[in-house]
């Protein structure tokens, strides 16, 4: 099986990941901190937490991901996927601007992580209990 939109959107789901890092050094550059000091001002706090939070979703999405695609399917799989990109990317633009609106993103990739985690799970159980 060939999974071409699976590995699409993992790469760029490794992108957008990327770009986020540089959004963290542009914004120490604007605001004039530079590393190793991670506080002192509000917005370079914020860009640094969403980008670190969309590592700390990374293990969860990306394993996910690949199950899915494996027991589900290639497209639908890279559906999910995109879905899970567009809410990261949200989360990240509503927290830089202000923390309280990250939910709307959170909540549509967390709902993402979900379909991809469970449903891969419930496949494979299905599966074993299925055909022994």
């Amino acid at each position: 099986m060939v999974f071409h939109f699976t590995a699409i959107v993992t790469l760029v789901a490794l992108v957008v990941y990327f770009w986020m890092s540089t959004q963290v050094a542009k914004t120490r550059q604007k605001v004039g901190i530079l590393p190793p000091t991670m506080t002192g001002e509000p917005q370079l706090e914020r860009t640094i937490r969403a980008h670190e939070n969309t590592l700390e979703w990374l293990p969860i999405f990306l394993p996910s991901l690949w199950l899915f695609a494996a027991y589900w399917g290639d497209l639908p799989a890279a559906i999910v996927g995109v879905v899970w990109i567009i809410g990261r990317i949200l989360y990240f633009f509503g927290y830089v601007a202000e923390a309280r609106k990250r939910g709307p993103g959170f909540g549509i990739q967390a709902l993402a992580s979900a379909v991809l985690l469970f449903g891969a799970f419930g496949r494979i159980v299905w599966l074993l209990a299925a055909h022994g």
